[in-house]
């Protein structure tokens, strides 16, 4: 360093970061991260911690790169407490500071993140073809522009005709929750009031179980709206498909490929591992059927 420049030994200079404050003991601490990435920790989304922090200090000040003397951590989160685990504690519970131009361009980065998760899940019920973004944008724009309340749209709701208050509603993005989380919000609203027609695009999935079973009698309890007569195992199976692709006997093993309600998959796969003690399989062929032009 030049002779005649004196920098204080508690202070480092950290440029390009995301705040997060938390005030405690009468005392603000401040801890430096790297930008977008706290959101993505607090999510699940990331788990490494040095892809956040851009470093493991304490500070009472980033900007002035003034870091936290040990007394005044000691004094506010306890003698006994680690540096790693007071970081942590600001991490989890401190407030993330960021400017209005860099908010905006968050909230926008989500929006966009929302619309296109949205835009491949949704397909028009009749045509199984997929909107557009903007057309999935736009059907958003009215459901958080409150005409929820006026329970008119294009189609007829998925979810029945229960009182409005009791539907799922949309009122927009936010920064402070996972696009994926409030993708599935969006898609709940949408399907529920139907502002355009849509519906969940189909699962592709492929159902093997050993040839012997087929003709037994199932055991597990009756899916809700199953016809009596579906009673064998292979019946049954046939019954949470609602278009069968292909479906034969390899090897021992009868297979079925064909397409299914994403709210079936789950029942489908308990009631498969539970007859078959584990010999059948279900595998996911494709996560979201749709037709594009």
């Amino acid at each position: 360093m030049p002779v005649g420049i004196n920098q204080p030994s508690n202070q480092i200079r950290l440029t390009n970061v995301s705040l997060v404050r938390l005030k405690k003991g009468k005392k603000r601490f401040e801890i430096a991260c790297y930008k977008n990435k706290v959101l993505e920790y607090r999510s699940g989304i990331e788990t490494d911690l040095d892809n956040v922090l851009q470093i493991p200090s304490v500070f009472l000040n980033v900007s002035k790169g003034q870091t936290a003397p040990a007394a005044d951590l000691a004094k506010a989160f306890g003698a006994t407490t680690s540096t790693a685990d007071i970081v942590l504690e600001i991490l989890k519970k401190g407030e993330l500071q960021v400017g209005e131009k860099e908010r905006h361009a968050q909230l926008e980065r989500v929006h966009n993140e929302v619309i296109d998760i949205v835009a491949g899940k949704l397909v028009d019920p009749k045509s199984k073809r997929v909107y557009t973004a903007g057309m999935i944008a736009k059907a958003l724009e009215q459901l958080s522009g409150h005409r929820q309340e006026e329970g008119s749209g294009a189609g007829t709701p998925e979810e029945g005709a229960g009182k409005a208050k009791e539907r799922p509603t949309w009122t927009g993005v936010v920064a402070t929750k996972s696009a994926k989380s409030q993708a599935l919000d969006a898609m709940r609203a949408l399907i529920a009031w139907q502002p355009i027609p849509v519906a969940r695009a189909r699962m592709r999935l492929r159902v093997s179980c050993p040839v012997g079973m087929l003709k037994q009698p199932a055991k597990g309890p009756r899916g809700e709206g199953e016809e009596e007569g579906k009673g064998t195992v292979k019946e049954r199976i046939l019954s949470y498909v609602e278009e069968v692709e292909s479906q034969g006997e390899v090897g021992g093993e009868w297979e079925v490929v064909g397409f299914v309600e994403p709210g079936a998959f789950k029942g489908l796969g308990e009631f498969v591992g539970g007859e078959t003690k584990g010999r059948g399989r279900v595998e996911v062929l494709d996560m979201a059927v749709v037709h594009e032009d």
